[in-house]
């Protein structure tokens, strides 16, 4: 099984318009909502990859009892905790090719309800053969909860897979244990660094610091270009192909799915890169975030080119 922590879901609301006018009316008849956070866009990958997936998180109020029932529906396990407080709304509004977001900040997390799932996350750790976190973090809680996390999950052995950024990236890095593999994407990289990474060799240079020395992977995403990547003191240049891109957001949480499922498969080192990267191409090519056809992953696979750096 892999377990998924997504601390601060939402129920992701889309509204589509041809045309968006500020102060009046604007009626919507296309309209989708669907469980949302960085995590459970992991989530329902993994389900869609045929893996028993189980999701964990912080649901509050009717917004959480909505999230419930659809991963429910969909045979995810449901690991969530309840709070007081009310899971929030992500609302985009799609217009004349642009997209304006409404982003509730979300609950607060009280320090019960905190112990509550930690103490749960301690009883699901060693039944998990992976575990994915993603994401920020709700109000409440310390920048040092998911260090919490790696470290109780580090008593267990399980791997951890982590995508996050800014000051809670930078924490838990500094935290004693480690997680297995981070995926920061090339702009939260230099944020993390606080310097420029403009080209090959500095992209190398980065990731050789001392910072990612005990960090077994570190995938470092380019976009469409594709990523470079960490393994011990050997580093790749990943290539992938061009594809007519519908709807790329989403796609960082679907290259941590797939690297989670062939953690999970034991793949080797070239099949590990080439399947997790091929999920943020898959999910690139579908109009719903956090979604992939299964069929194509052999062709993109295929297609995508892994190749080693030499350095000195």
């Amino acid at each position: 099984m892999i377990l998924t922590v997504t601390l601060n879901p939402s129920v992701d609301i889309s509204y589509k318009l041809e045309q968006f006018s500020l102060d009046t009316v604007n009626r919507v008849s296309d309209v989708t909502k669907t469980a949302g956070g960085k995590g459970l866009n992991v989530t329902r990958v993994l389900q869609q990859l045929g893996e028993e997936v189980a999701a964990s998180g912080f649901l509050g109020g009717s917004l959480g009892d909505f999230i419930r029932r659809e991963i429910s529906e969909q045979g995810i396990h449901d690991y969530f905790v309840g709070i007081n407080g009310e899971t929030r709304n992500c609302i985009a509004v799609i217009h004349e090719g642009k997209q304006t977001e409404l982003l509730e900040s979300g609950p607060v997390i009280e320090e019960n309800e905190a112990t509550a799932f930690l103490q749960e996350f301690a009883q699901y750790a060693p039944k998990a053969d992976v575990i994915t976190i993603s994401g920020s973090l709700p109000k409440g809680l310390k920048n040092d909860f998911y260090g919490q996390l790696i470290r109780i999950a580090g008593e267990h052995d399980t791997p951890v897979l982590l995508d996050t950024k800014g000051e809670l990236l930078q924490h838990t890095l500094e935290e004693n244990r480690k997680p297995f593999l981070m995926k920061p994407n090339e702009k939260e990289l230099a944020d993390l660094l606080g310097e420029a990474l403009e080209n090959e060799a500095q992209m190398i240079s980065a990731l050789q610091t001392q910072l990612f020395a005990e960090i077994p992977w570190v995938v470092v995403t380019t976009g469409a270009a594709g990523a470079f990547v960490k393994h011990g003191e050997q580093l790749y240049s990943v290539k992938a192909p061009v594809v007519d891109a519908v709807n790329p957001v989403g796609s960082g949480d679907s290259v941590i799915a797939g690297f989670a499922a062939g953690l999970s498969r034991e793949f080797d080192d070239e099949t590990f890169i080439k399947y997790g990267m091929a999920m943020g191409v898959l999910n690139a090519m579908e109009e719903k975030t956090g979604s992939i056809n299964p069929e194509n992953i052999n062709w993109c696979m295929n297609q995508i080119i892994v190749e080693k750096i030499q350095t000195s």
